[in-house]
């Protein structure tokens, strides 16, 4: 099955304690390319994130978002420390006084609330804290299932159009086969004249005849190329329906496709095959773009 490297997954989960809130966006990207933005109090479970992410999610560009409220009664983790703070407050008017001049209160507090130890870290008790991470880890493992469900859609819809691609190359390979009919003749009657006319000269080369003939054969002859491109449209459908997904696979068949309907549009030295060539070429360059975007 497909997965495209383009997902989305949000997740909601509220405890007696927090309201958690995690989002997940994926884009393209040749390689797993996390972005994080995770509240400071639980920053030191960013590398478990980044597992959880890694694990489930694969290649991408990948911005993860957390957000943790407290609810209720749940206090913040900093708070002011009222009393060394008056303490500075009482000094720095004091000092103020002392110097002659009346200081604005207002610009007083502030410097008072700069001073060393002016806040308290209130340390959170560990089994709350674990307890909470414990919410957080369901909440992004269900963004990650999100995701990931969001990933094999924009898959599924990409593989049907993939098959429309090969399709359509598929038929115009076969109105190909049939142009090519109509082409050994033309060829063939072109030959048979330009033979006419060396048998005619009197320094007519026997050897030389035999080394061009084979060439203009080889290069007009497009026969092991239709077999090759069938073989390749095959196989990319087959692909198209393994159990997993590998875009760099398709990629890299993708390119041998295109190699033979350059080959057959060189060779084959006919207009009408060659308009067919350009069309099966714009078929390809929608494949080349999508697989871009597959895991």
């Amino acid at each position: 099955m497909l997965k495209s490297m383009t997902g989305y997954g949000v997740s909601n989960i509220e405890s007696d304690s927090i309201n958690v809130t995690v989002e997940i966006k994926t884009l393209n990207s040749k390689f797993l390319d996390i972005y994080c933005r995770i509240p400071r109090n639980f920053s030191e479970r960013e590398i478990e994130i980044r597992n959880l992410i890694t694990q489930s999610l694969e290649r991408g560009k990948v911005e993860f978002t957390l957000s943790v409220q407290p609810i209720g009664k749940t206090v913040a983790s900093t708070s002011v420390n009222r009393a060394l703070v008056s303490a500075y407050f009482r000094d720095l008017s004091d000092t103020s006084k002392g110097l002659d001049f009346e200081a604005d209160p207002t610009e007083l507090l502030r410097i008072a609330l700069q001073m060393p130890n002016a806040y308290n870290n209130e340390t959170v008790d560990d089994s709350s804290k674990e307890n909470d991470w414990t919410q957080i880890k369901v909440a992004v493992m269900e963004a990650l299932r999100k995701c990931t469900v969001f990933r094999e859609q924009e898959g599924k819809m990409t593989a049907d159009k993939f098959e429309e691609y090969i399709k359509t190359i598929e038929n115009l390979l076969a109105e190909v086969i049939e142009q090519d009919k109509l082409r050994i003749p033309a060829v063939r009657e072109r030959l048979e004249k330009q033979v006419r006319e060396l048998l005619s000269d009197d320094n007519f080369d026997t050897n030389r005849f035999e080394q061009e003939l084979i060439y203009y054969v080889e290069k007009f002859d497009i026969s092991e190329e239709k077999i090759r491109l069938a073989n390749h449209l095959t196989y990319f459908s087959e692909t198209l329906k393994a159990s997993e997904s590998n875009g760099k696979k398709l990629n890299f068949i993708a390119q041998e496709i295109g190699r033979e309907i350059n080959t057959i549009g060189s060779k084959a030295n006919d207009v009408s095959i060659q308009h067919l060539v350009v069309r099966m070429k714009d078929e390809l360059e929608k494949i080349k773009e999508q697989t871009m975007n597959i895991i």
